[in-house]
């Protein structure tokens, strides 16, 4: 492929977005560029306080428990109070418990202010999530996702180096540039990013209609939204297990540290270097075949770890492929929860789904250290093949019909709780019974 035909090809997948994205997606790689707590945490916690790795162990997963509850606040909010307004409050809300971290040294303050942070940064993303179902139209929603997703990806990459060379000025220092880097990206969200929220539906008399009030509860009781959410969890038990089970297993063979963060590296440099790439590829394939592939590489990558012994090259092909999975999966599943929800009705559906993710980044953690310290590496990553192939059969037999362009939903409004029922028992071929 010429050098030419790879312009074409980038700029046809940036090209065709309206401007509001792009303010969009720079306050996301500005956010994410400053993200150093989480990356640098555990080591705050150890060397530079003296506490537990157990405690240290425990803190990051409060943060995932703090997402847990934000996620479903944020959608809330994000459907009643509108999306800039979520965005700028969650944001200065994360700004200041990072801010806080630099000052913050007792056990029970810092395992507060984390949770409370891990609160604020999921609460954010389902008002990013409907914004961007909001203003791009529906054919580019998946490719808008996945360029947000690779803006975080290049301002995390940016950050993990740029923390590393300014962790000699203190973990402190950098805890104050992430909660100014979090600020300045509330700052252009409140400068720069129109309001997007649907306005709200009139009658033939100009009146305006009262939205149907939409729980979680009712959220859930959409069943193919239900199904997709729970091959989600799943999805993501399996893409969470690497990050806590790969380093244990390593050791195991007697690999350093140093070998760990080189083949961990290369999920980062393999999504900053070929997202746009798998985004031409992906583009205008069935969603319910792109989850499937995905669930498959996932299950395939990280099954594949057990066959891997003591070759960092063996563990760094592994990171591969299910890094192609994840770079397939994660636009696709936004997207596909986009298209299920009513439109009045994207935050909440956008909180319920990150639900999922929050729930796998507290549960797995501590499966993934429980199984390989008791029964073993090995059975942790069979565990996981055989979740990523359930996951792919979920897709393929229960939400094709669902997420096909034929049947897709019609957004204008939400399925009150009777509907959802009847809905539950015609589309009982696309989706999980209760």
């Amino acid at each position: 492929m010429s050098i030419a035909s790879l312009r074409r090809s980038a700029a046809a997948t940036v090209s065709g977005l309206p401007g509001g994205f792009w303010w969009l997606w720079l306050s996301t790689l500005v956010n994410r560029t400053g993200a150093f707590v989480l990356t640098f945490l555990s080591l705050y916690l150890t060397q530079e306080l003296g506490h537990s790795a157990w405690f240290a162990g425990l803190v990051v997963a409060l943060h995932g428990l703090g997402g847990v509850a934000g996620s479903p606040l944020g959608g809330f909010l994000t459907d009643r109070w509108g999306r800039r307004p979520t965005m700028v409050t969650m944001h200065l809300g994360a700004a200041s418990c990072a801010l806080a971290l630099a000052f913050v040294s007792g056990a029970w303050a810092i395992a507060t202010v984390v949770l409370l942070m891990g609160v604020a940064m999921q609460a954010v993303r389902p008002s990013i999530n409907a914004t961007i179902a909001d203003m791009v139209p529906e054919h580019d929603v998946r490719r808008a996702y996945s360029l947000n997703y690779w803006a975080l990806n290049l301002g995390f990459a940016i950050a993990a180096i740029g923390g590393g060379v300014a962790a000699v000025l203190g973990y402190r220092t950098l805890f104050v540039v992430d909660a100014v880097a979090t600020s300045l990206c509330a700052l252009i969200v409140f400068l720069r990013l129109p309001e997007t929220r649907p306005e709200a539906a009139v009658d033939t008399s100009g009146e305006a209609v009262a939205e149907q009030k939409i729980s979680v509860l009712d959220v859930l009781k959409d069943a193919p939204f239900r199904t997709l959410v729970l091959l989600n969890l799943f999805v993501c038990l399996v893409f969470t297990a690497p990050w806590i089970g790969l380093p244990l297993t390593m050791a195991q063979e007697g690999l350093s540290p140093s070998s760990y963060g080189v083949v961990i590296a290369v999920n980062g440099v393999v999504i900053v270097g070929f997202q746009l790439l798998v985004n031409k590829v992906t583009d205008k394939r069935s969603a319910a075949m792109l989850l499937t592939v995905s669930s498959l590489l996932f299950a395939v990558g990280t099954g594949a770890t057990a066959l891997a012994g003591s070759s960092v090259v063996a563990f760094a092909a592994t990171v591969v492929v299910w890094t192609i999975g994840e770079m397939v999966h994660v636009p696709t599943n936004a997207a596909a929860t986009a298209r299920l929800a009513p439109e009045h009705a994207r935050g909440r559906y956008q909180g319920v789904m990150g639900m999922s993710w929050s729930v796998a980044g507290f549960v797995a953690p501590i499966g993934a250290g429980w199984i390989v310290e008791g029964p073993g590496p090995d059975v942790l990553w069979i565990a996981c093949a055989v979740i990523g192939c359930a996951a792919a059969v979920g897709y393929t037999t229960r939400l094709r019909k669902a997420l096909s362009d034929e049947d897709a939903p019609e957004p204008a409004s939400a399925p009150a709780p009777a509907d959802m029922e009847k809905a539950k028992e015609k589309e009982s071929d696309a989706a999980v019974g209760a």
